[in-house]
């Protein structure tokens, strides 16, 4: 399914319609057919709370109208879970506050260099942080994370978020609902590019380059076979260091991933953890420019994994 066909699908299942349906439904079960109704799965919560009420958490989730109205019959104050991902169509990037801190500044740090732009609507969260919703509309899994340093995390495959109009009683004893707080108006939403952002919120530490990265201007099989070459814990910062090689001198991505995700692949690299780190390298290099010397940049030597 290509991209375009993804939004579709995301933009059928996920509306500002829906969001205001499932504000507007007279109670949560009602809220929760409405979710269901449009082929997003969701799953009960504990009243007031976040812990599934199911035997397998998110991974029980289901759309199927009589069981949805079976859950909420016999607990009809449960809260709704859905799935983050691809099961549910949507990727949030959640903003936490509490007594350690408060993720709003980085969030805006992220908005202002363009990771967090594209989101379809905002949601305030009962303890006052914030879910920022974006549509899954790709075929790349992003899986979840969290980067506490920065009280940011991130709901994608492998996550779950609670959704309006739960509730949920905080440590004061007051219980506060999820409320949406804004819609796009003026963009068309697009998706997050996890990994961009976490590693734009959490940097890698600095990596010294390895000793025999094949001198800028040698030939791209050159640095294949250097990849292919690179033992067991240095196959992964291998391949980045040729990919920003390649990056530099200006060959595309489509040519690097073909090439040195050959060499990847060959030597026992999971193919996803390779293209990533390919992409990782081009959004490092892209930014630092064409190479001048004959090593890495000072800037792309300062980048680690």
């Amino acid at each position: 399914m290509n991209e375009l066909h993804q939004h579709g699908a995301a933009t059928i299942r996920w509306s500002p319609q829906l969001i205001n349906d499932i504000v507007n439904a007279p109670n949560l079960a009602r809220a929760a057919e409405h979710l269901g109704a449009r082929g997003i799965p969701v799953f009960p919560c504990v009243p007031g709370g976040k812990r599934p009420l199911t035997a397998h958490g998110f991974r029980d989730a289901s759309a199927d109208p009589d069981g949805i109205n079976f859950w909420w019959r016999r607990q009809p104050a449960a809260n709704i879970g859905v799935p983050t991902g691809a099961a549910g169509g949507i990727d949030v990037v959640d903003v936490d506050i509490h007594k350690a801190g408060s993720g709003y500044a980085a969030f805006e740090h992220a908005r202002r260099a363009g990771f967090v732009e594209g989101w379809a609507w905002l949601v305030r969260t009962p303890s006052g942080g914030l879910h920022a919703y974006f549509l899954r509309t790709t075929e790349r899994e992003q899986r979840s994370w969290q980067v506490p340093s920065k009280h940011i995390d991130f709901r994608g495959d492998g996550g779950y978020i609670i959704v309006p109009p739960s509730r949920v009683t905080g440590e004061d004893g007051v219980t506060r609902s999820y409320q949406p707080i804004a819609v796009a108006e003026h963009h068309n939403p697009w998706s997050v590019d996890a990994n961009g952002l976490r590693g734009f919120l959490d940097p890698p530490r600095p990596m010294r380059p390895p000793t025999d990265v094949p001198a800028i201007g040698a030939h791209p099989h050159k640095l294949a076979a250097w990849v292919a070459s690179r033992p067991e814990g240095g196959r992964n910062g291998g391949l980045f260091w040729a990919a920003c090689r390649m990056a530099e001198e200006g060959h595309d991505l489509s040519t690097t991933t073909s090439l040195l995700g050959e060499a990847a692949y060959a030597v026992g690299l999971p193919e996803r953890e390779a293209i990533a780190t390919i992409r990782s390298a081009y959004r490092i290099a892209s930014r630092l420019g064409p190479a001048n010397q004959p090593r890495p940049t000072q800037a792309v030597e300062a980048v680690g994994l």
